[in-house]
């Protein structure tokens, strides 16, 4: 099969239409759409639905939308690992963080690293929820992420690294840092969480409901440099991991608590269970476990 259809079939699919594909593809619309022709002659399989409005793809071309993607990108490393040869490792290496996790505080030492020991390799980071990303892994367009979760989910490798405790923090003065929370004293906290998409929105959730209680959502805030200043602005509390907090917010100035019991998210780096990791993939691999174990050590001390 020719891979170049794959590809304008992609393009297809992204742009919504065979005009705007082939004008991105600087290819003429006639020719594309022989190529859209000749791939449907091969599958013998409707791919695009074709209206007015543009393109949409059928259910068969869904199917091979997705392995196109793993085909294109497999092609790809193929590539990059043939041009290196024997050199240090080089090429793009995408990278999911979930947001509001310990990946805020890995990301930039993970950039300083590959910068520092890999300059040939361009890393692409990316934060987004849990279910964004593992979609991502699935079709092929992001090698690995650090996401809240243990699995399982279909095409993707759930690889435990840490468990934390969440954290009440707010601008407020009342009960003083080191005392503990309740989850029936939270109840009467005014809290700015993620969205219900979010993990950490699921288990504050699911701790409630455990004693018949419901949280006091004020609102429900996806931006961390949103979050960081309605926080200090004291417009209301929040609940976030230690080294998520200590990331994005001056914890010096606010007020941080235990929530008793313990609400526990786990960490995973998650990677595509069918697709083996490329060789930049797999130093940058190397790299998220060396950073994650320096800092359980930096926080033991």
């Amino acid at each position: 099969m020719d891979t170049r259809r794959l590809y304008s079939f992609v393009k297809i699919v992204d742009a919504g239409s065979i005009t705007r594909a082939a004008a991105i593809l600087h290819i003429a619309q006639p020719a594309l759409s022989q190529q859209v022709s000749t791939l449907e002659t091969e599958f013998a399989q409707r791919l695009l639905i074709r209206s007015k409005r543009g393109v949409v793809p059928t259910e068969a071309g869904r199917a091979l939308y997705r392995h196109a993607q793993l085909i294109l990108r497999q092609v790809e490393q193929a590539r990059a690992a043939v041009d290196v040869g024997g050199r240090a490792p080089a090429g793009s290496v995408s990278v999911g963080l979930a947001p509001y996790s310990t990946g805020a505080a890995l990301a930039l030492p993970l950039l300083r690293a590959v910068r520092e020991r890999y300059p040939e390799i361009v890393l692409h980071i990316n934060e987004n929820f849990g279910g964004v990303i593992s979609e991502a892994i699935m079709t092929g367009r992001m090698d690995m992420a650090f996401i809240y979760g243990a699995g399982p989910i279909r095409g993707v490798q759930f690889e435990p690294m840490r468990t934390e405790d969440l954290l009440l923090i707010s601008a407020g003065t009342r009960p003083a840092s080191g005392e503990d929370v309740t989850v029936e004293e939270l109840a009467e906290v005014d809290l700015l969480l993620p969205s219900r998409i979010h993990t950490i929105r699921q288990v504050v959730d699911a701790a409630f409901a455990q004693v018949s209680l419901t949280p006091r959502v004020v609102g429900e805030i996806e931006s961390a440099l949103t979050l960081v200043n309605a926080v200090t602005a004291d417009l209301g509390a929040t609940v976030l991991p230690w080294s998520a907090a200590r990331a994005i917010l001056d914890v010096s100035g606010l007020v941080v608590r235990r929530i008793a019991p313990a609400i526990e998210v786990q960490l995973s780096l998650c990677t595509s269970d069918h697709q083996p990791l490329s060789e930049p993939a797999l130093v940058v691999h190397d790299l998220f476990h060396e950073l994650i174990t320096a800092f359980d050590e930096e926080e033991q001390r």
